[in-house]
């Protein structure tokens, strides 16, 4: 496998790239749209609400772990996943600032 040399990037930029790689999947949209609309939830509920296998979602919810969007804490048998807001909040003001950059002129060049 090669070396991706993200460390050549600033790290706003990593950032904004976990975030994105998160969020490239229809399926991790609908976990999130879902953890945002009940406050938390259980996997085994996740896995209800979506056409998926219980370890697909988990795959799902291990990137979005690795993306900070979520936290992941153990009840009993169960792990509860929530939106992590502080991260949220990070991801939403850091791709808004990237998305609000306008093209120059080079934009109209093909």
């Amino acid at each position: 496998m090669g070396v991706t040399k993200t460390e050549a990037f600033s790290a706003i930029d990593n950032r904004i790239a976990r975030y994105a790689k998160a969020l490239a999947h229809p399926a991790r949209i609908a976990i999130l749209k879902l953890l945002i609309k009940r406050q938390a939830c259980i996997c085994g509920d996740i896995v209800h609400e979506l056409p998926l296998s219980q370890s697909t979602v988990s795959q799902h919810l291990r990137e979005l772990k690795k993306a900070r969007l979520i936290r992941g804490d153990i009840e009993g048998a169960s792990v509860c996943y929530c939106i992590d807001a502080a991260e949220w909040a990070k991801a939403s003001a850091l791709t808004r600032a990237f998305f609000e950059v306008q093209p120059g002129a080079a934009a109209k060049c093909c």
